[in-house]
């Protein structure tokens, strides 16, 4: 692993200082799902390999994290991988399929089937291909941009474990939270117990941001979400932070992504977290109310806005800088880019949010 002193020194700090709450010249923007089967050159790259040897290649994951770089003006890297690979270092099969996205072979149906996980997880050995892929990165983006690292929540992770695959109602995980209620602590636990020292892993390995998708939150109501999802998001964070400190690591900006959880932003703003992203049903207004002034907000444009042509895209742009007015910000999308976008149209919204947002020097 390379020594942190040794990567190129970064030329563009934008999102780190807008994360914390400093002054920014322009509002910083990158996309989730930024390097995916929208662009071609991705799409070229998966004809040759499958989706899990790439994340497990780091020369390959580092090629497709720089592919959106080279192409759009974005503020951010985010390291190619995917949030699954929590499940695969625990012992858990998972396939990606054609057309249908994560499967499952062997999901979680009972309690007893939380015997077969391999646990202790020994992240070095079980996910160093992703720690390996960071510092490729960081070395191969000569200080361009910084590097976003993440991970799943426990609670979405949890999920795809009992689900098998995706699902639009969670039913079986949901009724496991019912039914076996200390076995569902048992297991989101034991996955936050993978998460903290995977997410300080990627930071030793140069990332420079670390983000947590807690992308099912919207399927828990409010009492199950504080519950079975804000503990263990807080557990993250608390853990994080000591584990870099404890490692004489940057206790770098955590940002907390849980989609369609709107009941919950103030105790996310709570969290300690130093951004709370939005999906983009949410009012940014609203949500400044919620969170109040001292964390950064990240989103939220709906993602089919860029199904617009480019005076509609430009007017949706310009009323989401207006929304979320002079408090601290990052722009991005409400959720991950579409498959089908035009490459152009996501250039167009990067640099509208640019053009928009630029202060007078």
């Amino acid at each position: 692993m390379y020594k942190m002193a040794a990567f190129p020194a970064l030329k563009n700090d934008l999102i780190l200082r807008a994360a914390r709450g400093e002054p920014v010249e322009r509002v910083p923007v990158w996309i989730m799902r930024q390097a995916g089967r929208y662009l071609p050159e991705f799409r070229a790259t998966r004809e040759r390999h499958d989706f899990f040897s790439i994340c497990r290649t780091p020369e390959l994951a580092c090629e497709v994290t720089l592919q959106p770089i080279r192409r759009f003006d974005l503020d951010a890297a985010i390291i190619f991988s995917d949030i699954l690979v929590v499940p695969q270092a625990m012992g858990m099969e998972v396939e990606m399929l054609p057309g249908k996205g994560p499967h499952f072979p062997h999901k979680l149906q009972a309690p007893d089937d939380l015997k077969r996980l391999k646990l202790p997880v020994d992240v070095d050995k079980e996910l160093g291909y992703v720690f390996s892929a960071i510092s490729l990165t960081r070395h191969k983006l000569e200080g361009k941009v910084p590097l976003i690292g993440f991970c799943g929540a426990p609670w979405t992770l949890m999920a795809y474990m009992v689900e098998g695959e995706g699902s639009t109602t969670l039913s079986k995980a949901k009724g496991w939270l019912y039914k076996f209620r200390d076995q569902s602590h048992t297991l989101l636990a034991a996955i936050t117990d993978v998460c903290i020292p995977y997410l300080v892993g990627q930071v030793e390995a140069g990332a420079q941001l670390l983000q947590l998708f807690e992308s099912d939150a919207g399927l828990l109501g409010p009492h199950q979400f504080a519950e079975f999802s804000l503990p263990y998001i807080r557990k993250i964070s608390a853990g994080v932070r000591d584990g870099l400190k404890q490692k004489g690591l940057p206790v770098v900006p955590l940002i907390v992504f849980a989609k369609g959880g709107h009941h919950s932003l103030s105790e996310l703003a709570h969290s300690e977290y130093n951004v709370v992203g939005l999906d983009w049903t949410v009012s940014p207004i609203a949500a400044r109310q919620a969170v109040g002034s001292h964390v950064t907000l990240q989103g939220n444009l709906d993602p089919c806005a860029l199904y617009a042509d480019k005076k509609d895209l430009e007017e949706a742009v310009s009323g989401m800088v207006a929304e979320f007015g002079q408090g601290p910000w990052i722009a991005n999308l409400g959720h991950g880019i579409y498959p089908d976008m035009d490459p152009e149209h996501a250039g167009f919204f990067i640099d509208c949010v640019h053009r928009l947002t630029q202060k007078p020097s």
